[in-house]
């Protein structure tokens, strides 16, 4: 298994396939997408290479992000390959669903068990703001397709200030009769976002708080798990999630290491810089690319610096996939 010097141990690969991305979040990309690497992204054969390395490292959770990970042509292919290596249990895909009704039964077919869909507005013209694209209810067909064909559904929404109330509001009433787990992610600040974040950033203990008062019960955390703690509540069919990052103790539990779509290991989301693997990579020896990465697990931090501002070398979440 690998570990880190603090005990820490990592179940759980995000391995971004694409730092392209086709929305314009008001807090991510607001102004489209732009370039930050110009390495290649890894091809499907160089993604297997890096899943099965760490699978050997006893990896158990594969999860492919973007950038948006749809505008793959061969992301099928790469889920495939994921769900084939020995050791890995789930496959799971984060995307913001604007391709998702064509392409979730061929994602599906290929082993896809688990779909994280972004959606941080359940009103149709505050999403188009927020996104630049007027699709919600595509996205919202593209969920329930999902939940036909049996994939576990999670919804991924971020809190923004002003307006939190009344979008809390709506998506309750959606779980009440919406068997999908919501996940509330605190605005975290990149090296793009800073306005942006100073005006717009909320605690999720505020939300958490108000939980807590309607009945919500907190949920054992599985070893696998992200970084949520969710709560269900006996009148919900649906669950909610809570991701807060500038919580004391958030990294104590971490569980997960990130590679781009260009071949760098990210020991932290705001670590410093990526670490290059791509020469390993692209020989296909993914028992090299192991001992590679239990070399370099060791320069993991006990914390990420957010509290202090240092976002790292995180400009978007775009980037890495968050």
């Amino acid at each position: 298994m690998l570990t880190d010097n603090l005990g820490r141990r990592f179940y759980y690969l995000r391995l971004s396939v694409t730092d392209v991305c086709n929305f314009r979040c008001s807090y991510c990309l607001p102004d489209g997408y732009r370039p930050t690497d110009e390495a290649p992204h890894l091809t499907a054969a160089e993604a297997a290479t890096v899943v099965r390395a760490f699978a050997s490292l006893g990896t158990q959770k594969l999860r492919l992000t973007g950038g948006e990970p749809s505008l793959r042509a061969d992301l099928a292919e790469i889920i495939a390959a994921g769900k084939a290596t020995p050791g890995i249990r789930r496959v799971a895909v984060t995307s913001n669903g604007y391709k998702l009704p064509r392409v979730i039964d061929d994602w599906r077919a290929a082993g896809l068990d688990q779909l994280n869909i972004s959606i941080d507005s359940l009103d149709r013209h505050e999403f188009a703001e927020f996104t630049g694209h007027d699709c919600l209810p595509r996205v919202l067909d593209g969920i329930e397709r999902a939940r036909a064909l049996g994939v576990e559904v999670k919804v991924n929404a971020v809190l923004l200030a002003d307006g939190a109330e009344r979008r809390l509001g709506e998506f309750l009433h959606w779980l009440e009769d919406t068997p999908v787990t919501l996940r509330f992610i605190e605005l975290m600040r990149t090296g793009d976002n800073r306005d942006y974040f100073a005006s717009n950033h909320l605690r999720g203990t505020t939300i958490e708080q108000r939980l807590l008062r309607e009945g919500w019960q907190l949920l054992p955390r599985a070893a696998d798990a992200g970084p949520a703690r969710e709560y269900r509540h006996p009148d919900y069919r649906g669950r909610i999630g809570l991701i807060t990052p500038y919580s004391e103790d958030f990294c104590d539990s971490c569980n997960r290491l990130r590679v781009s779509a260009q071949g760098r290991l990210h020991l932290c989301l705001f670590a410093e810089q990526g670490l290059d693997l791509y020469d390993v990579i692209r020989t296909g020896d993914s028992d090299a690319l192991a001992r590679r990465v239990r070399a370099l697990i060791g320069g993991k931090a006990a914390s990420h610096q957010l509290q202090a501002q240092q976002v790292g070398a995180t400009r978007n979440l775009a980037m890495l996939g968050g």
